[in-house]
């Protein structure tokens, strides 16, 4: 029987979060928003952005919380 690591699960990763990992930088999250960097700082120190973590000094920002604030975001109602 092979090994598992503790942090294994037997679940299939099939979401692009846990294809990418658990943690991204600021930029990799500018660049999948598709906004600068400094955007991301403006929306930390608003409380308004997507939720992000301090690990030591630097910001990490959690794939799935980047998704999960994406999808609450408000969408324009196109169709009047």
């Amino acid at each position: 029987m092979p090994k598992t690591s503790p942090r294994s699960t037997n679940a299939p990763a099939t979401t692009a979060a846990a294809q990418r990992g658990p943690l991204a930088t600021p930029a990799e999250v500018a660049e999948y928003l598709g906004v600068p960097v400094k955007t991301l700082y403006q929306w930390k120190y608003r409380g308004i952005g997507p939720n992000v973590h301090k690990v030591g000094r630097h910001l990490r920002y959690r794939w799935r919380e980047v998704d999960a604030w994406l999808n609450t975001q408000a969408t324009y109602d196109l169709a009047v």
